[in-house]
């Protein structure tokens, strides 16, 4: 195989790598934004309680989905108009993009390991507080905050292991409302679907941002290489200065 055929071949690479993780930075947007502004994850933080569990979760987590996005689709960009131009400052700045992203996914990883159920306990606390001011309080609005949460998740009330209901709580499920399914396994269950995409997507970012020499050619296949038969830059040796008389 010559050496155009081989920067022919590295060049492919190189391009068909930046737009795999040009997709994978498109499906990190579309997964952010969909937990921004899903029904689900939207219904649980627009509670009005004093203190929401879930609230500051769900401006971080979709914070920290557009960043990544934004620098997997800049890092994909920069280096496929650097392999056609053949830039290597262009290379350079694509390289520092995933870093960044290599850098911010190990941390996700470190949070999820150490905090494996922090989400679904955001969550589910956050239904727990408005189910308990639904049944306390006699005010629809936080029957209307429990319903909307309640038709979203297509459940109805907490199961009770003692098979008794209070009239308050057998109030919140009339009818065929009580025959769906108890909330906290319907919310435990659409958590568990979502994050494990989530942690799809973030072992795909750190495959792909493992490292240069993972992703691209290596330095013996650059197609930065000089033209065959091109002669090497040779230094001219320096002229002798004379002094200049006195």
């Amino acid at each position: 195989m010559g050496p155009w055929s081989r920067v022919r071949i590295a060049k492919c690479q190189m391009l068909l790598t930046g737009f795999f993780v040009l997709l994978l930075g498109l499906s990190v947007a579309t997964m952010a934004v969909h937990t921004y502004f899903g029904a689900h994850f939207t219904a649980v933080s627009r509670a009005s309680l004093e203190r929401n569990p879930y609230k500051a979760m769900h401006h971080w987590a979709f914070s920290v989905g557009v960043s990544l996005a934004g620098l997997l689709t800049l890092g994909a960009v920069l280096c496929a108009a650097a392999t056609v131009r053949e830039a290597a400052g262009l290379m350079a700045g694509g390289f520092l993009c995933f870093a960044l992203v290599f850098c911010a996914l190990l941390q996700v990883v470190f949070w999820r390991f150490y905090n494996p159920t922090q989400v679904e306990d955001a969550v589910l606390d956050t239904y727990d507080l408005v189910y308990e001011q639904a049944v306390r309080s006699p005010s629809s609005v936080w029957r209307q905050e429990l319903a909307a949460i309640q038709d979203t998740f297509q459940c109805c009330g907490k199961w009770s292991p003692f098979g008794l209901l209070g009239d308050a709580e057998a109030g919140l499920c009339p009818g065929e409302l009580a025959r769906r399914e108890d909330c906290l396994q319907g919310v435990r269950s659409f958590l568990k679907t979502h994050l494990s995409i989530v942690t799809a997507l973030v072992g795909l970012g750190l495959a792909f941002t493992v490292g240069p020499g993972h992703m691209f050619p290596s330095a013996s296949q650059s197609p930065w290489q000089a033209a065959p038969g091109a002669q090497p830059l040779q230094i001219l040796p320096a002229r002798p200065r004379t002094p200049a008389p006195l």
